[in-house]
């Protein structure tokens, strides 16, 4: 398999499972059976001390190479659990100095995924980025041009849009099952208190008086 031209089918189904859902069966990622070395991908971790911790113990069936996050601190047990992984603080001399990377796993704060990305995707990487993918419209048109220039595959991480269950009704939809779709409801049933919406206390040292 030509790492430039990576099987657009085998890397999407793999990154669905990054999601943290567990419905994607093994044999799905290359399975059943070992996967030689050099069938692996060679996957980078930009942003590993919450979410994206969990985006790559989906993806240990491939080359886990390169490893970026710039809280040392908090990603401490991801950067232990790849010993072989290069680290980084930087992700841009990270991209510029592991030519080997194939794909890039994207976790880090939500101001910042376009612009990760668009790095990635000027350098030849394929693309797994967690949600929100862009700030506004234009930041998403232009990842979206990148994107077509670049030849490489790219996928959003949102549970609902990587399920195969929405995948089938979405196909079910295009092929007229239902007819014209007119409307379209959608809800939130609860609020979701997490990480995401906890606030955090910094403690500041106050200027010094003299």
């Amino acid at each position: 398999m030509s790492r430039k031209h990576i099987n657009r089918r085998r890397f999407l189904a793999a990154t669905a499972t990054v999601a943290a859902i567990t419905i994607v069966p093994r044999q799905v990622l290359g399975g059943p059976g070992h996967t030689p070395p050099s069938e692996k991908l060679n996957i980078a971790g930009i942003g590993i001390g919450g979410m994206g911790k969990s985006n790559l113990r989906q993806l240990e069936s491939e080359n886990i190479v390169a490893l970026c996050d710039v809280d040392r601190e908090y990603a401490a047990k991801t950067f232990k659990r790849y010993p072989k992984a290069k680290t980084y603080t930087d992700f841009r001399k990270m991209l510029d100095k592991e030519k080997n990377i194939d794909a890039v796993v994207i976790a880090t704060p939500d101001h910042t995924h376009a612009v990760v990305s668009m790095e990635a995707m000027r350098r030849g990487k394929h693309v797994y980025c967690q949600k929100p993918l862009t700030h506004d419209v234009y930041e998403s048109r232009m990842l979206a041009k990148a994107a077509k220039e670049t030849g490489v595959t790219t996928q959003m991480g949102i549970q609902g849009h990587s399920g195969e269950g929405i995948r089938l009704i979405c196909e079910w939809i295009w092929d007229g099952a239902i007819g014209e779709v007119r409307q379209v409801d959608a809800w939130c049933s609860f609020v979701l208190l997490s990480v995401w919406s906890c606030r955090v206390e910094l403690e500041v040292e106050s200027p010094s008086q003299g």
